[in-house]
């Protein structure tokens, strides 16, 4: 039996999560949360990562019941992300692996959310929407590659919505992302957005700068709540991701979609997917915010299948990447 620990630091969340066979023995995990109408700096993310890492390593030790022997193979993220977390929780990792005298093995952060999706889900060969404060890209996977069929040409679908919740000053706890999905369950006046698809990319900048002009001006007049332009920005982009999606199962002739990342979590997104689906004769898979958000066990997961594929990383190449494409990977685990 293999047994690999994953070190997830890449932007406010820090996770640790052991992996044995497929089973998920622990995955604790710690949250950066700042003051509403504030993102979260790279510096400040670091510290907090720093000051919480060794007692979240401690806990993933004591729930998965195991001692260091017992680890085969240490994985960590070497992006993409934020620099200076990322650089933290390598450090600790590289210290880990030398220390315990265990292999070492980076891994990209989106194959993490890739594999963490198709072990808890048991999809077969999805077309996967990735969606994040960070990331948002349609992928599928062919040739021992996961391609991008479709993506962002500026910001990630997450940061528009953390950033609107910044105008209209959301709380960050638990997640700004989560707070919008709560309010625009209350609006109910559309308020029309631009619509921004371009052929198989979606472009999230533009509708971010018009609701934050329009979000004050309509606010102060009584033209609309925050609740509906909660709901109306939801409802645009998600359209936008569903299209896209579509779109790409046409193409690869799938009749799976796994959606994967932190927005994923988002349940109206999950049944504007599931209608979809249903019309197309597909199958739709989702995780919860346990395994949606960054957490360690996704790391390790992924690691899983590289360690067991052969995969190592030199200490003298644990180096992290702010840019790490999806596809930079050659995936020599699943043919």
């Amino acid at each position: 039996m293999t047994v690999v620990i994953g070190f997830e630091g890449s932007a406010n969340k820090i996770g640790i999560g052991i992996i044995r066979d497929g089973v998920v023995l622990s995955n604790p995990r710690r949250t950066y949360i700042t003051p509403p109408g504030q993102g979260f700096m790279p510096s400040d993310t670091a510290r907090h990562h720093r000051a919480v890492i060794l007692t979240v390593l401690k806990e993933a030790l004591e729930q998965a019941g195991l001692k260091p022997a017992d680890i085969d193979c240490v994985a960590y993220t070497k992006g993409p992300g934020m620099g200076a977390p990322l650089v933290t929780v390598a450090l600790v990792a590289r210290t880990v692996a030398q220390l315990w005298g265990k292999p070492l093995l980076g891994v990209n952060h989106c194959i993490g959310h890739i594999e963490m999706g198709r072990l808890i889900t048991n999809a077969n060969n999805p077309t996967v929407l990735y969606v994040s404060g960070g990331n948002t890209q349609v992928i599928a996977y062919s040739e021992r590659r996961y391609r991008i069929f479709g993506e962002t040409i500026d910001i990630a679908v997450g940061n528009c919505l953390d950033r609107f919740a910044r105008v209209i000053k959301i709380s960050n706890d638990p997640s700004p992302g989560y707070n919008i999905e709560q309010m625009a369950k209350k609006g109910s006046q559309y308020v029309e957005l631009p619509y921004a698809v371009k052929g198989m990319d979606v472009s999230f900048s533009g509708i971010l700068s018009y609701i934050e002009e329009a979000a004050h001006k309509m606010l102060s007049s009584g033209q609309c709540t925050a609740e509906d332009l909660c709901f109306s920005l939801q409802e645009t982009v998600f359209s936008m991701l569903v299209e896209i999606t579509e779109r790409a199962m046409a193409h690869c002739g799938s009749h799976e979609v796994l959606i994967v990342g932190g927005v994923g979590c988002n349940l109206r997104l999950q049944e504007m997917m599931g209608v979809m689906c249903k019309e197309r004769g597909a199958k739709l898979f989702a995780t919860d915010e346990r395994f949606c958000i960054d957490n360690g066990a996704m790391i390790a997961q992924a690691g899983w299948e590289m360690f067991r594929a052969g995969h190592v990383t030199d200490l003298e190449d644990s180096w992290i990447t702010q840019r790490y494409r999806t596809d930079e990977v050659e995936v020599t685990w699943r043919d």
